[in-house]
């Protein structure tokens, strides 16, 4: 009676660990236990095993932020957008991301955000947030701190920016490009998909002239959507060529200038839309109608201090006029709703240069 109490026992335990073992994932690829980090190579080669490896891993965060026709939002980030400035609270970059959470249809886009830091700061930053990251590193320069509008740091900055995109339209992916103090506040896919059935770049501006294909317009590269094609892989690596040739002139500058001389379309045959600040406005010009405007870039404005104080006013103007608005709008009186004054862009440009 004894044996057999003992045998039963010993049974169940044997019985027990075989289940235990069997509920614990096994990495198929070789021995031991697969942790829990996502694995995007394993679950490609799954669903299909004629799909190889990523080529590198600009190619694999591409791919985990894309849409399914190959589109991805990308910003660029260095330490001084994602700490506190000058003990100051919320960042840049948490800015920027509540502008997907109080945003109308805004919070689902985060998936095809894909964050560029250019730095271990910033790119440490991004992992804490679960977003998809990527680390651009540039051999010899620190683009950690903050770089002063129009300094010789942040001229390099830009056109390290631009070579970077240039790489990404060669992969292949269309993106649109939003500067980190671009706050969106709607999606702007259904608007800028109809406009780019028969446009290869649709680009931003900071006072928009009335027509749309008028290169009058003064562009701003913080805000724009680009197909990738044969025609906008040659503008880039035009504009991206005339980097050493373009002294004391930011990337933004040498575009416009490309765009004015006629190379833009004329010889390189692209098709341009400029886009109306009444959707896509700015510092520089406010939209006048709350109810259609898509996004609120901080130009016209020199530190990162300005902006945020400034952009945290533009969180709360929404704020207040969702919450208003859906109580009803039938009733809502529109010519009611004011931005507010944005007095600490307008300061910045009285203000010394940061020490260092």
């Amino acid at each position: 009676m004894e044996l057999t109490t003992k045998n039963y026992f010993v049974s169940s335990l044997i019985l027990l660990f075989l289940f235990f073992v069997a509920t614990i994932p096994f990495h198929p690829q070789g021995p031991g236990l697969i942790s829990r980090k996502f694995d995007v190579t394993v679950a490609r080669e799954n669903h299909n095993p004629n799909i190889t490896r990523f080529s590198d891993k600009l190619e694999e965060a591409l791919f985990r932020a894309s849409t399914k026709d190959k589109t991805v939002i990308i910003t660029i980030v260095n330490k001084a957008y994602v700490e506190q400035y000058h003990d100051q609270y919320p960042t840049m970059f948490d800015i920027f991301l509540e502008g997907f959470w109080v945003g109308e249809e805004t919070q689902s886009l985060l998936n095809h955000l894909l964050v560029v830091s250019m730095d271990q700061t910033a790119y440490n930053r991004c992992i804490f947030r679960r977003l998809n990251c990527y680390r651009l590193t540039t051999k010899g320069v620190d683009f950690g701190e903050e770089k002063l509008y129009m300094s010789e740091d942040f001229i390099t900055m830009m056109w390290a920016r631009t070579g970077f995109l240039l790489n990404v339209l060669k992969r292949g992916y269309n993106f649109i490009f939003t500067d980190t103090d671009v706050i969106w506040l709607r999606d702007p896919f259904p608007i800028l998909k109809n406009f780019n059935e028969t446009n290869d770049l649709l680009i931003s501006t900071d006072r928009f002239k009335g027509n749309p294909r008028s290169t009058k317009n003064r562009i701003n590269t913080g805000f724009y959507y680009v197909t990738s094609n044969n025609k906008t892989i040659a503008l880039f690596e035009t504009w991206y060529g005339r980097r050493t040739n373009s002294t004391g002139m930011k990337e933004q500058d040498v575009l416009e200038g490309l765009i004015a001389e006629g190379t833009a379309t004329n010889k390189l045959g692209l098709t341009l839309r400029f886009l109306d600040t009444l959707y896509f406005s700015g510092f520089c010009r406010n939209s006048n109608d709350v109810r259609k405007v898509i996004t609120v870039h901080a130009n016209c404005c020199k530190t990162i201090g300005a902006k945020v104080s400034d952009l945290t006013k533009v969180i709360r103007d929404w704020k207040m006029f969702i919450n208003q608005y859906s109580r009803d709008p039938v009733a809502y009186n529109i010519s009611e709703f004011k931005w507010s004054v944005y007095d600490a862009c307008r300061k910045s440009w009285k203000l010394p240069p940061p020490s260092s």
